[in-house]
This record gives C-alpha cells, sequence and structure tokens, in this order.
C-alpha cells in the first residue's frame, strides 16, 4: 500500500465550525473518529491538523487543536494557527513552546484576517519559525466565503517576504488556486517555497469531471515549469475535499511515479520532520 501524509486537515466538533457547510456538502460526518477511519482506510500514516474557521471571523482556539491532535494517538500533529496581533503572536508563540515535541507548523489565513503576509506584526513568529525550522503555512488564493480578500491571499504577496526570509519555510496552501503558474514561478524561484494541493475540489458541481481534468493539467505543468515535484505537498483539507477525490486527481497527474511518491509523502516527511 502507497504510504501517505495528509499536510492539510480541519476540525473542531464545534456547532459553530464554518466549514461544517463543506462537510454536508460532501456528506461527511466531520468527526474524529470518521477522520481517523478514513486515514485508516487510505493508508494515510499521518495528517497535519489545522484550526477551521467559526462563524464570526475567528478560527477554533489552537489549544483545542493540541488536545484533538493528542486524542488521535499520534495520528494528527497539530499546526498553529497566527491571528495578526501582538497578543495572539505572543500566545501562539507560547504555545508552541510548550508543545515544542508535537508542533509541526504556523498557520497564517491571509485573505480572512486584515493583514499582509509582510506585516511587522509578524517578525516574531517569523524569527522563531526560522530558528526552530518550523515551516510557515499561508492560505493562498480563492477563500471559502465571498467576504475573503483576494488582495491579500493572492500568491505573489509572497514573494517579498520569501526575498526577504531566505531561512523561512513558506508553503502556500491549496496551490494559490486558480492563480496556478504564479505558484509554479514562486516555487522554482525561490528554494524555500513550498505548495500543497489541498481543497481544491468541493462536491459535484456542473463540469465537475472537466474541472479535475483542468486541475490535473495545471498542477503538472506547474511540476514541468518546476523542473520536478521536490516542492509539491499532498492535503486534503478535510472536510472540503474527501480524501478519495484528493487522491484521486494525484492519479491523474501525469508525472512519473517516483514524482507520485515525493507529492503524496516524502516532500512532507522531508519538510515538517514527520
Amino acid at each position: 500500500m502507497q504510504k501517505i501524509i495528509d499536510a492539510h486537515v480541519h476540525l473542531s466538533e464545534r456547532q459553530d465550525d464554518a466549514l461544517i457547510r463543506f462537510a454536508q456538502v460532501n456528506g461527511l460526518r466531520y468527526t474524529l473518529d470518521e477522520l481517523l477511519g478514513t486515514m485508516e482506510r487510505y493508508g494515510i500514516m499521518r495528517g497535519l491538523l489545522l484550526s477551521p474557521p467559526l462563524q464570526g471571523a475567528t478560527s477554533l482556539p489552537n489549544d483545542k487543536i493540541i488536545t484533538l491532535c493528542t486524542r488521535s494517538d499520534g495520528r494528527l500533529a497539530p499546526v498553529i494557527t497566527v491571528e495578526p496581533t501582538p497578543k495572539d503572536v505572543k500566545a501562539a508563540l507560547k504555545l508552541a513552546e510548550e508543545n515544542k515535541k508535537e508542533v509541526k507548523a504556523f498557520k497564517i489565513r491571509l485573505g480572512y484576517v486584515k493583514a499582509s503576509a509582510q506585516s511587522p506584526v509578524f517578525n516574531g513568529l517569523y524569527d522563531y519559525a526560522e530558528s526552530e525550522r518550523l515551516p510557515v503555512l499561508f492560505h493562498t488564493g480563492d477563500t471559502a466565503f465571498s467576504t475573503g480578500d483576494l488582495v491579500h491571499s493572492h500568491p505573489l504577496t509572497l514573494d517579498g517576504l520569501a526575498n526577504k526570509r531566505e531561512g523561512l519555510t513558506i508553503i502556500l496552501c491549496h496551490f494559490g488556486n486558480p492563480w496556478f503558474e504564479d505558484v509554479a514561478e514562486l516555487i522554482y524561484k525561490h528554494p524555500n517555497v513550498y505548495a500543497d494541493i489541498s481543497g481544491l475540489i468541493t462536491g459535484s458541481k456542473g463540469y465537475a469531471e472537466k474541472y479535475v481534468e483542468w486541475l490535473a493539467k495545471k498542477i503538472s505543468e506547474a511540476i514541468y515549469f518546476a523542473g520536478g515535484a521536490e516542492k509539491i505537498i499532498f492535503g486534503t483539507d478535510y472536510p472540503v475535499t474527501k480524501h478519495s477525490e484528493a487522491l484521486d486527481l494525484v492519479r491523474r497527474l501525469d508525472v512519473e511515479e517516483v514524482d507520485r511518491e515525493k507529492i503524496l509523502w516524502r516532500n512532507a516527511e522531508r519538510v515538517f520532520r514527520l
């Protein structure tokens, strides 16, 4: 069975979780038991758990993510979401230090918060992330809600940060969808920039089959442009995308089997030190 790491998962078990509507569209129960059972079924050895957005423009408190990961018996590892205030940055760093063995990365919700990646409020976070070799994930591309800010979530906004912080491992979530070519350039240009392929498919809307073909073509072309798949990481964005659909997308990529293996687990194992 193929070894797999899912580097982008959400969960909360709260009724005000804003991702419940995606779970309903996908026919998912959106529970820890379901998630772990599905991971077992598809041979997903590890997952990185991120705070989902809650109704009211906030996200699930990070201590709840730590608790869920503890309940997973080591199958899930926490990613700490950092909001753009000095208080939240300080709290995130304190939690990361207290859970140093477990925490694998940080996440910044570009497009959902009123801040850019280069906002000075994040300087302390970036300093810590560099010193501890912890990647920082950035939401890029389309937002789950119509109130999102695409100017701040455009992947090219990370170019300046990557120029200034060559020691910071930057991961562009959702491959900057729909700006795949821009992300291809970023991962080609910057040794420290990666992209995940999470959350690209939701439900069976019109032209669903053609859309998946288009996605596979765009990601394959990005791999050709970058000269390989060393910078691309598998993720589902559960419950936004079902595991079966995310894995089907990888199978459709027009790449060598060795590159498929890099995408499914080798890159994540290396980058997140799993």
